[in-house]
């Protein structure tokens, strides 16, 4: 790339440093050169014109929010010296004509896969849903019982043998829980015993929580005795004891699973982003988007999370929805998460963590201008509750907050096989599926290759469509058990479940 500096949109009143500037550097931007007047970090903006107190900054062809004083070309851009735009009463519309736009260049999209989807090797389940892994998982209804969970973990992966592995999901909650509170622990919960990643799952409880077993087993329904089973503890005079056997004999039905050829349209990713900076939007986050474009065409499904994170972007998405039902969702997804803010004292702008505004982002419109950009140009086809899980192929709006692992579990619960996960700060995460960490800068993808997959900062320098190629390549070969992911190299798996409740 010529310059270190970035325009994003030609509407754009900024630019960003794709390297740190010096005061007094000399840089050009659209043929146009002008002079750096302080020190600007890689990832922050700097002013391609006077902007005047007041006046919107615009970044991706949108606002990202207005100066507080006047600012000269050549300015460094940040938080000191703009503001966000958002309050807590936007008004929506819904614009037909942009819709039909989004659904023509989607079927222009399906025209390049229609005789040749790729295929995947992965596990057909007897619902016909495919799993990507075949893990035992350990399910506690309450968290009195974590301990003996792990217990059994650790013994399953010394004895059981099996490949994916046993991993016991620990939480807290289950019990002392009340209203919808309590019902979003159970619904996860239950989306986890029927998650096709996991050939075999042990429900443990202890007998006297809130949820209960009996109740926990009408909410998930008809499953296989063979592959699912379940143990209450304070009935059982050795628990220890009866969980290996259990365990035993899900994982003897287990062993004759074997993968097969599927289309790649069976695939169910979600898309999330973590300890964002200022390249997010430019590298891994439009890379992600360019994913999201070739899975949807390909008859796949994708899930966007984080809703407080599309605040500032949401006519973005609602933009692309399919029809004026998914629009009026979406608009209702919106405004319930603001709700869920304002009910708790809480302004609906405030996101930005001290990582992402040390990393470029300003503003809660920034980022979620940014963040949005995983979802592509993909038309939204459907609009999903907390704890819900996927009907509709295509992009899904998921309900959820943008906390790493509280988003990350939403999206495994509601079916995805695998997470694309970008970051421009790095984390160690790991959901119940396997996480893929795409950095967005290479200093990043350098300093912790324990931590990433893949290297989006090669969109500054390659072909776009050559590095989109190299992305799926790996994504089919995680999707084929060839390749691990770091997170499951690591052993870092978790979830975390949403929390808005008294607590007994």
């Amino acid at each position: 790339m010529a310059s270190n500096l970035i325009r994003i949109n030609n509407r754009d009143n900024v630019a960003v440093a794709i390297k740190p500037l010096m005061k007094g550097d000399v840089v050009t931007v659209d043929g146009e050169t002008f002079t750096v007047f302080s020190d600007i970090p890689a990832g922050h903006k700097v002013a391609l014109s006077d902007i005047k107190k007041d006046e919107s900054v615009i970044k991706y062809g949108y606002p990202i929010g207005a100066a507080k004083e006047d600012i000269k070309k050549g300015s460094h851009v940040h938080a000191f010296n703009i503001h966000t735009l958002l309050n807590e009463n936007a008004e929506y519309h819904y614009d037909k004509a942009t819709a039909e736009e989004a659904k023509l260049e989607a079927e222009a999209d399906k025209l390049r896969w229609k005789d040749h989807v790729p295929t995947i090797k992965a596990y057909v389940r007897e619902n016909g849903a495919i799993g990507i892994r075949n893990s035992l998982w350990i399910i506690p209804t309450v968290g009195c019982v974590n301990r003996i969970s792990m217990q059994l973990e650790s013994w399953g992966n010394e004895n059981l043998g099996l490949e994916d592995g046993v991993h016991a999901y620990t939480h807290p909650f289950g019990c002392s829980q009340l209203g919808d509170d309590h019902e979003n622990t159970r619904k996860i919960l239950a989306d986890l015993v029927h998650h096709p990643n996991a050939g075999g799952v042990l429900v443990i409880g202890l007998g006297c929580e809130n949820n209960t077993m009996d109740s926990f087993k009408e909410l998930v329904g008809e499953v296989n005795p063979e592959r699912v089973k379940f143990l209450i503890c304070q009935e059982s005079e050795d628990e220890v004891a009866d969980g290996k056997r259990l365990l035993s004999e899900i994982a003897e039905a287990m062993k004759k699973d074997k993968r097969e050829a599927v289309p790649m349209s069976k695939l169910i990713v979600g898309f999330k982003c973590g300890g964002s900076d200022g390249l997010s939007g430019i590298t891994a986050n439009p890379l992600v988007g360019r994913f999201c474009n070739e899975l949807t065409a390909m008859g796949g499904t994708g899930i966007l999370t984080e809703v407080p994170e599309m605040f500032g972007a949401e006519q973005v998405l609602m933009n692309r929805c399919i029809n004026e039902d998914v629009y009026n969702e979406t608009v209702k997804l919106i405004q319930d998460f603001k709700h869920y803010f304002t009910s708790h004292g809480q302004v609906v702008y405030e996101n930005p963590s001290p990582g992402n505004k040390a990393g470029g982002i300003s503003t809660l419109e920034d980022k979620s201008l940014g963040c949005v950009q995983k979802g592509g140009r993909a038309p939204v086809t459907a609009v999903l509750g907390y704890g819900d899980r996927i009907k509709e192929t295509g992009l899904n709006l998921l309900s959820g907050p943008g906390n790493d692992i509280v988003s990350t579990t939403a999206q495994s619960a509601a079916g995805a096989h695998m997470i694309l996960f970008t970051t421009g700060r790095g984390t160690p995460l790991g959901s119940p599926v396997p996480t893929v960490k795409i950095a967005t800068n290479h200093d990043l993808a350098q300093h912790k290759k324990d931590w990433i997959d893949f290297d989006a900062s090669t969109m500054l320098t390659d072909d776009p469509r050559k590095v989109t190629e190299d992305l799926i390549t790996l994504i089919i070969s995680i999707a084929n058990g060839e390749t691990h992911t770091k997170n499951e190299i690591n052993g870092y798996t978790e979830i975390s479940i949403f929390k808005d409740g008294v607590v007994l």
